[in-house]
């Protein structure tokens, strides 16, 4: 099959790869219909050092069960699926609690802890089934573009949006600060629209992005940043914005996360951070009783719940995707991405 390999800062190539096959009895093989590139898989593109080997890539994926092993019971070949980002037994005591991302027995893609490769690719081997995969009956690869992308998003960036509104504790009325006008911030600001949020500020600076945040939600946009941008905000919100949802994971959206946040607020992060823990500066929160929270979001948890929502209509996440390729071009649409000539790029394997 074709699979996509990283073998070092902006060196992306799709090569042949072994076929998938079933090693365990909880696998199921998973034929892609479509994939996509990440905000996250950027970090990599800019400072992965050179590795004879490349690593596989690709965390967000839709297919076709094609195979399964003698002890899957909740998914048979021929259905249509989705797979988050995080690989889950659906068993263990952070997956009763829904917080798949800590399963005791699980891992992500690309992942040689548990034998897992790369989703931007022409098939996935997925262990634990049963735990991870979610049937969607009434779909297959002849449903339309716009509704398959919108399954997509519930793979990653959909389900990391709504944790961030989640986690950030957004209810009817609140008024919220979203850092970010990539996939998943827009998605926070559709989130925090259907958590009931009266105030949404949006901070990004590409209008094309923020105009798509506005009919997400987005009831303001602040394209300024650093000290500028936080005067607005601050202005806009009266003082302060009392939840913050981080959509970047970079130092510099952190630091404007603390500048606008409201004392006694919460700051949700799940940008993937890019930084030192220890640079994050916990006096800061200490003074004025800031909330900390976030962190990476157990999509499974969010698949059933949102799930409706897609298949209805009733909300249209899939717009995010404003590119689409196929695997062979996929260094392209790395450079797309990096390149910010897209939102985000899905894959047509």
């Amino acid at each position: 099959m074709r699979a996509t390999y990283m073998y070092g800062a902006g060196d992306v190539r799709v090569t042949d790869a072994p076929d998938p096959t079933i090693q365990q009895p909880t696998d199921a093989i998973v034929r892609v219909t479509r994939a996509c590139v990440c905000g996250s898989d950027l970090h990599p593109f800019h400072t992965m050092a050179p590795t004879p080997e490349g690593s596989t890539m690709g965390h967000e994926f839709i297919g076709i069960v094609e195979e399964v092993g003698a002890e899957v019971s909740t998914v048979s070949v021929g259905d249509f699926v989705i797979a988050p980002f995080a690989v889950s037994c659906g068993e263990c005591e952070f997956c009763r609690a829904g917080l798949q991302t800590s399963c005791t027995r699980g891992g992500f893609w690309s992942d040689a802890s548990i034998g897992t490769a790369g989703a931007q690719a022409e098939a996935v081997r997925v262990p634990l089934a049963d735990g991870t995969l979610v049937a969607v009956p009434g779909v297959d690869e002849s449903t339309d573009d716009a509704r398959l992308a919108s399954l997509l998003t519930l793979s990653d960036v959909y389900g990391t949006g709504w944790h961030a509104a989640l986690r950030g504790g957004v209810t009817k009325g609140s008024t919220v600060t979203v850092i970010g006008d990539g996939a998943v911030g827009l998605l926070a600001v559709l989130s925090a629209r259907q958590l009931g949020a009266e105030q949404i500020v949006l901070m990004g600076r590409h209008t094309v992005r923020t105009d798509l945040g506005r009919e997400f939600g987005a009831t303001d946009v602040v394209a300024e940043r650093g000290e500028e941008g936080i005067a607005a905000v601050r202005e806009l919100t009266d003082g302060g914005s009392p939840i913050v949802l981080e959509a970047v994971g970079h130092m510099p959206a952190y630091d404007q996360a603390i500048g606008i946040a409201r004392p006694g607020g919460v700051i949700s992060r799940v940008g993937v951070p890019q930084y030192e823990e220890a640079a994050v500066g916990f006096g800061t929160l200490f003074g004025p009783n800031l909330t900390l929270t976030g962190g990476p979001a157990p999509a499974r948890a969010y698949i059933e719940p949102l799930l409706p929502g897609v298949l209805d209509g009733t909300v249209d996440p899939g717009r995010v995707f404003d590119l689409t390729l196929g695997l062979d071009e996929i260094p392209q649409a790395y450079r797309a991405m990096d390149e910010r000539t897209a939102l985000k790029v899905m894959i047509r394997p």
